[in-house]
């Protein structure tokens, strides 16, 4: 490992610290029980198998979201539009899921594939406009969110909505449709396996194939990768379509491997918290697994702190927002990080 990155793994583990311990800080000030509560969010998670189950399964969603984000970091893209693909390709599994009949494996293959294409075909006009036009690929993905959640509730509420209930979701799948559950006495479903082999592929797309490389240099520095010959306009919409296919892929398997309906009546947050993901992976598809673990455990630990003490389980919220704060904060630690370049010159000469 070099200095350069070794420095940002020291720098986030700092982030994550600091955000801690003002957590902690906060807890006893505000709790009755304030070593309970901490221990119930520090360990809270590991003492049930049950417990470390919602862990992963919180976990699955994320990965993806991680994934697909960190693809668009690599090439310079700000784009937070996997938030509405997830809750649009989810919503087109679940027809699939119930209006084919199909085959117990065939099915689920179905579903995930119309999820991922419209992931990608949404993503990649992002893309398009961002690497024709120069425009904010930020405003246009945060207006595709919009836009796809409205016409996703649109088609929810008129063609699929079930009517025998208030609450708005669709109705039932067909069970074919269904992902299994791999793990006994949990909701761990195959996904899991999904998620894993998308990590593994996109790494050696990203950093074994020609055009991962020239995602990787658009991101770094765009006009040195056309004067390098590489076309940084394909790059960016090569970026936007794999990445709007993973984060098509994760809406699908969230759908089908943890619901038998369709129940989002809002956004499910999701690709929000793929920024925070792809920052603490620093934006590397191999870390994105640990960093989703990481923000998946906080947050199993925050809902039983909420269960069992008088803490609300928004404890979480500030933790992510002080570690995207120190995160993003370029000034952070730069004077540790001077001086240990400098310590190295020295030793080298």
């Amino acid at each position: 490992m070099d200095k350069e990155s070794r420095f940002e793994m020291i720098r986030t583990i700092t982030a994550v610290l600091i955000a801690t311990i003002i957590a902690f800080i906060i807890i006893l000030f505000v709790s009755d029980k304030p070593i309970s509560t901490i221990k119930y969010f520090v360990i809270g998670p590991l003492l049930k198998s049950r417990y470390m189950g919602n862990v992963i399964e919180q976990a699955i969603p994320l990965i993806f979201s991680g994934v697909a984000t960190a693809i668009l970091f690599q090439t310079g893209l700000f784009n937070l539009g996997a938030e509405g693909i997830y809750y649009f390709s989810g919503l087109l599994a679940a027809i699939v899921g119930i209006k084919l009949s199909l085959p117990g494996f065939i099915h689920p293959v179905v579903a995930i594939i119309v999820g991922g294409a419209a992931g990608a075909a949404v993503m990649v006009i992002i893309g398009f406009f961002k690497a024709k036009w120069n425009a904010s690929e930020l405003v246009i993905s945060l207006m595709f969110n919009s836009i796809l959640y409205g016409i996703g509730l649109y088609i929810l509420n008129h063609y699929f909505k079930e009517v025998n209930t208030t609450s708005l979701q669709s109705v039932k799948m067909q069970d074919t449709v269904l992902l299994d559950k791999i793990v006994p006495g949990t909701r761990i479903h195959s996904g899991l396996i999904i998620a894993l082999l998308v990590v593994l592929v996109i790494h050696l797309f990203m950093y074994r194939t020609k055009w991962g490389y020239a995602l990787r240099m658009t991101g770094f520095n765009k006009e040195f990768a056309n004067y390098s010959g590489i076309n940084a306009t394909k790059a960016i919409i090569i970026a936007s379509l794999v990445a709007g296919g993973v984060a098509g892929i994760g809406g699908s398997v969230e759908i089908i491997g943890m619901y038998d309906r369709f129940k989002w009546a809002a956004l499910p947050g999701l690709g929000f918290d793929g920024a925070l993901i792809a920052m603490l992976a620093k934006n590397k598809p191999s870390n994105v697994i640990f960093s989703a673990l990481f923000l998946a455990y906080i947050r199993i630990g925050a809902d039983l702190m909420a269960r069992m003490t008088n803490v609300p389980a928004e404890m979480v919220g500030i933790m992510q927002g002080l570690i995207i704060l120190l995160i993003s904060g370029r000034k952070f630690m730069e004077g540790y990080r001077n001086r240990m370049l400098l310590k190295g010159v020295k030793s080298n000469g």
